[in-house]
């Protein structure tokens, strides 16, 4: 792999482009690359490499993860291949804290080993507000075994994906984010501006409720336009941008795209707001439920199943159905109406991934356009599952939307588990459990026979880890005891935080 065999590589080089056999070319001006993997939050976790180890690593590692082998192989790799990679970040939470319950990926019984971590060159990209420097996503795998990690986001959406590959059909799907964002004074970071003062107090972008404004954006226009023009350039492109009802609260939509490619451009549309964002003294909030009163952030999924070798869309009857269970699914082929079958029934099971934090609750809540029940329709914005479909929507554009989830939902996560159930749908042939709601009937009312969702983390985390889960049929044992328990964490944090509202209450009345 010398440069004097190396074949120059194009100057509009993309990630179908990228092999073992041009890299060092791709890489020939630089001498440094970023290397990151994803937690189970969601967060980004890297370093900074130097080109010469990346490029041995390269070398050794991609034979895993860059050409198509055998099931054995693409889950598993030889210790010698990939790098060290620290698995305290599968140790610890958010804020760097270990888990009150040491799990079995990383602790002190096995000295927060490093696992194997291999660089994924489909991931490669420039990052155009770090000087243009090499950026690859990694995958991780135990050191022991050479199994993928099983609380690895992009192996457990890797995973996932093959059961539908395996059968000839790939998954296209798509993104949609809302978030707040909130100024603080100069110089002075949003952590520092809480300690300080009640988190009320926090400035919003802009003020007031104006949705689709095409005045607001203006105010803050090398901002909001440069964050749209660093997200085509860093390969994560946006197709709608806009304004959404709420203080200081934009609303992106994430071009179409394969599932696992999507999934990797959700996180990175979260890390170039987030990076843009502050070289303007904006913090960002993907929070669920970030103002009380106020709607919250949405992290709205879709999902499709295409025929691998012509991309017809597999969701479409060919010809309408004459006698449909419901009028709803009249044009949703056979294989879709199995699919939403098995999303429907394991929903509730999977809870804790579409809604993770403490917070997620306060959005999934009554009369705030937000899905509180197992509930479908179709164009019915306020299910859980929204149908897309003829008669209001194109035969090729056909999909489910699945509404439940926030924008502070690890989308690895969201999109390996959407495809989990669904596809467990499509291989039991499951029945859909429940009739659709009718345009203008309300979710949670007489009309809705849905169950009603867990309403706080504790509950939807008890039920997702009971031993009969269809989380554990999707995803394996290992994955949902590491899971739950980095929840369990998370609730056990909450129960001992004093909030302002108790203090407020209690301190001189009590």
């Amino acid at each position: 792999m010398s440069s004097s065999t190396a074949a120059a590589p194009p100057a509009n080089m993309s990630h179908s482009d990228i092999s073992l056999e041009n890299l060092e070319a791709a890489l020939k001006n630089d001498n440094a690359v970023k290397v990151c993997g994803v937690d189970v939050d969601g967060i980004l976790r890297g370093k900074l490499m130097a080109k010469s180890k990346f490029l041995s690593v390269a070398e050794k590692g991609s034979s895993i993860l860059n050409h198509p082998l055998p099931s054995y192989q693409r889950h598993h790799t030889d210790i010698s291949q990939g790098f060290g990679f620290c698995s305290v970040i599968f140790g610890w939470d958010m804020h760097d804290q270990t888990y009150i319950r040491e799990l079995s990926i990383s602790n002190a019984a096995n000295g927060y080993r490093d696992l194997i971590a291999i660089p994924d060159l489909s991931s490669f990209r420039r990052i155009p507000w770090e000087d243009n420097i090499p950026f690859f996503f990694v995958r991780f795998f135990d050191p022991d075994t050479g199994a993928s990690v099983s609380a690895d986001p992009r192996s457990l959406l890797r995973r996932a994906l093959e059961k539908v590959e395996n059968a000839s059909m790939g998954a296209m799907a798509g993104a949609e984010y809302e978030f707040y964002q909130f100024r603080t004074p100069e110089s002075m970071s949003v952590g520092t501006f809480l300690r300080e003062n009640p988190a009320e107090k926090l400035p919003s972008l802009t003020e007031g409720m104006f949705g689709y404004s095409i005045t607001r954006p203006v105010q803050n226009q090398e901002y909001y336009y440069g964050i749209y023009d660093m997200c085509e350039k860093f390969r994560c492109p946006i197709e709608g941008w806009h304004t959404e009802s709420g203080p200081g609260v934009f609303e992106a939509a994430l071009i179409f795209t394969d599932v696992q490619e999507m999934a990797d451009r959700a996180s990175l549309f979260k890390y170039t707001v987030k990076s843009l964002a502050s070289k303007f003294g904006i913090t960002p909030c993907f929070m669920a439920k970030p103002r009380q009163g106020l709607p919250g952030n949405s992290g709205h999924m879709h999902i499709s199943l295409v025929d691998s070798k012509s991309g017809k869309n597999l969701f479409v009857r060919e010809t309408p159905d004459e006698n449909p269970p419901y009028e709803d699914l009249k044009h949703v082929s056979d294989l879709g109406r199995w699919f939403l079958a098995g999303l429907l029934e394991g929903l509730p099971d999977i809870m804790p991934i579409v809604a993770p934090t403490v917070n997620s609750y306060k959005r999934l809540v009554e009369n705030f356009w937000a899905p509180v029940t197992v509930s479908w329709g179709l164009e019915h914005r306020a299910a859980s599952i929204r149908l897309i479909a003829p008669p209001t929507a194109s035969a090729k554009a056909t999909r489910f939307e699945v509404r439940v989830c926030g924008a502070d939902a690890n989308p690895h996560l969201v999109l390996g588990a959407i495809l989990a159930l669904g596809w467990r749908g499509v291989e039991k042939k499951l029945e859909i459990p429940i009739p659709p709601l009718g345009k203008g009937e309300d979710v949670g009312g007489s009309a809705d026979k849905g169950a009603r969702l867990a309403k706080d983390l504790k509950s939807a985390t008890e039920r997702m880890k009971r031993k009969e889960s269809v989380a554990r049929e999707a995803f394996g044992d290992e994955f949902v005891e590491h899971f739950c328990g980095t929840r369990e964490h998370e609730v056990r944090v909450w129960e001992e935080a004093v909030t302002d509202w108790e203090v407020k209450r209690y301190i001189e009345t009590v």
